[in-house]
């Protein structure tokens, strides 16, 4: 690993091994720290990227930005007709219910999908030039951070228009979205890591995104999935499965308690899964650095 070292004019470049079994908690610190500060210095490169990759999203596009507030509501106007109209129900509040949904899902959707090619679609910036490779992913989840705070600021006045209270519970929207900003980095840098050497990873991604949408409760409720069956002999609590198993499901469970009902969260369940994110985090970082002297050899 090379540490670039900047006081005044001058400029120094030492080479750090990077030990990626990391053997001493004391070694990890210290190798934190080195990575923090080279990401400092190259925090100009990530801007960079990541308003490279908002440009590119709306490049040639008439409306631009106003896309990220128009795609959350007219999918949200897709779900309600299928899910109410066509099956005769009372819309009533659940317009509101699928946008709390369906927001943080497309903000950890978006950012899987284009982290996974991240690292393979850049290359030539790799081959050509030094920088931490980590920015590459870093900023493909950011660049989508940024269009997921967009595209909250959709949700106030449809909360309104619902007449669905404001509590003090909804202070509590920047814990979930830094919670959720974590699990999604955490998974992002596994999945660019494994699509560097297995290219199938591209592919095989969109069938599992499409299939965990349909496993979280992004367009239903999480109370209704059963707390009893039984599948080839055994047993299955769905419910738990699903709340255990799914951080996701647990992720917007949460935002719909304090942005839907208005609710406090069950802090239990909230450190559960903070502790789960975190945990993903650690073995993205750990999955990246073991292989990422060696991106420039597959790309």
């Amino acid at each position: 690993m090379l540490i670039i070292e900047k006081k005044g004019n001058h400029t120094r470049i030492r080479i750090v091994e990077w030990d990626a079994g990391f053997r001493s908690p004391a070694r990890l610190l210290k190798l934190a720290k080195l990575r923090m500060r080279e990401l400092w210095d190259f925090r100009e490169l990530t801007q960079n990227l990541v308003a490279r990759n908002l440009k590119v999203r709306y490049r040639n596009s008439v409306l631009g930005v106003v896309w990220s507030l128009l795609n959350p509501l007219l999918m949200m106007l897709v779900f309600t007709a299928v899910f109410t109209v066509m099956r005769g129900e009372d819309v009533g509040i659940y317009p509101v219910f699928i946008l709390v949904g369906l927001l943080p899902w497309q903000f950890f959707a978006n950012s899987v999908g284009g982290a996974t090619g991240s690292i393979v679609s850049n290359a030539p910036l790799i081959n050509k030039v030094y920088f931490p490779r980590e920015i590459l992913v870093l900023s493909e989840v950011l660049s989508q951070l940024v269009n997921f705070l967009i595209a909250l600021l959709v949700l106030v006045p449809i909360l309104l228009l619902f007449h669905i209270a404001f509590t003090p519970w909804i202070l509590l929207l920047p814990l979930m979205i830094v919670i959720q900003f974590i699990f999604t980095l955490g998974i992002a840098f596994i999945v660019a890591t494994a699509n560097v050497f297995y290219r199938d990873v591209q592919m095989i991604m969109e069938v599992v995104l499409l299939a965990g949408f349909f496993l979280t409760p992004v367009f239903y409720s999480l109370d209704i999935l059963p707390r009893s069956y039984q599948l080839f002999g055994i047993n299955l609590d769905i419910w738990r499965l699903v709340r255990y198993l799914n951080p996701m499901a647990s992720i917007i469970d949460n935002y719909r308690v304090i942005v839907f009902y208005g609710a406090p969260p069950a802090w239990d369940f909230v450190f559960r899964t903070f502790i789960t994110a975190i945990f993903f985090l650690a073995t993205g970082l750990f999955v990246f650095y073991r292989y990422h002297t060696r991106f420039s050899e597959e790309v």
